[in-house]
């Protein structure tokens, strides 16, 4: 058994630490209450990062996105993602340092 929380524990908690600290954070698109991957996008710096695994073999945000040449939209990005993993959860921020909020939630657990 894992020893990391449920995604939509993790999810929960990453919106009410950005609320409380007066941004706005919503869900786009619910995954798996259990295992969903978690795609986070800053609209603040116009970017995507992904839970994934780090250098270190640790937990960390990796960014990702649409690529330059397909001239997609964020939108178009993870809705595309989504036809592939119904399981995805989508989440937007609107925070300074977001990266730092998602960071600290999302890689705690």
């Amino acid at each position: 058994m894992s020893g990391r929380l449920p995604a939509h524990v993790t999810v929960d908690a990453l919106l009410r630490r950005v609320n409380d600290a007066g941004g706005i954070a919503v869900v786009r698109a619910r995954g798996d209450r259990q295992a969903g991957a978690i795609l986070v996008i800053d609209e603040r710096e116009v970017s995507v990062l992904e839970r994934g695994i780090g250098p270190d073999g640790g937990i960390a945000l990796i960014e990702t996105g649409p690529s330059a040449g397909r001239g997609e939209s964020l939108d178009d990005y993870w809705q595309r993602r989504r036809q592939r993993d119904p399981d995805l959860w989508v989440v937007a921020l609107d925070i300074p340092q977001a990266k730092r909020f998602a960071a600290e939630t999302i890689c705690d657990d």
